[in-house]
């Protein structure tokens, strides 16, 4: 569908450099097949395989009442608190205490403002005897030695590229064992 060079359509090259494979098919539901908009590969890609990455570039259309609807006002309150016994009784004499104060809630006032004071009610109960959830922050993993890793290996897939033999095919064998193995044990010390 999408015309290219040749160039730019072989996702995979044997070991020997002269046998090329296209196989950059896309897989889309037939709703969608008018939302791509091109299909190609880029031999740049550092993906640690033998094969190049296949990238489709596509167009979304998104309604604009769902992404308001989805918003957050960023204020996430600790309901792990709630498993505590203490925590849980605390939170009741807060809402009860506050919803008393409500009952004098007369029929010519607006529905809407009491329902405003019924929320900020709850919210500020949560917030006194539950507190606010902490959100995790996610320590990067990737060190120097990584990135000295991946240059290796790039470099590596580069020399087997430009003289296809079994030496070179088996030096960046070791080299992804090597690098596949460090960053896997970067990750889990962290």
């Amino acid at each position: 569908m999408f015309p290219h060079r040749n160039g730019h359509k072989y996702t995979w090259t044997s070991p020997d450099g002269q046998t090329h494979n296209q196989t950059d098919q896309t897989l889309i539901e037939k709703t969608w097949h008018s939302s791509i908009l091109d299909v190609r590969f880029f031999r740049g890609g550092d993906s640690d395989t033998d094969h190049n990455v296949v990238v489709a570039t596509f167009r979304e259309r998104l309604a604009l009442s769902k992404q308001i609807a989805r918003r957050f006002d960023g204020e996430r309150f600790n309901l792990r608190k709630l498993n505590e016994l203490e925590c849980m009784k605390k939170y009741q004499i807060k809402i009860t205490n506050r919803s008393a104060a409500l009952e004098d809630f007369s029929d010519s006032e607006d529905i809407n403002r009491a329902w405003e004071n019924v929320k900020e009610n709850i919210k500020t109960s949560a917030k006194d005897s539950l507190g606010l959830q902490e959100f995790k922050q996610h320590k990067p993993w990737v060190d120097e030695e990584c990135l000295g890793l991946l240059d290796q290996r790039k470099q590596t897939k580069i020399q087997w590229l430009q003289d296809p033999n079994q030496i070179s095919f088996d030096n960046l064998k070791n080299v992804r064992h090597e690098a596949n193995r460090h960053f896997k044990k970067t990750r889990r010390n962290i």
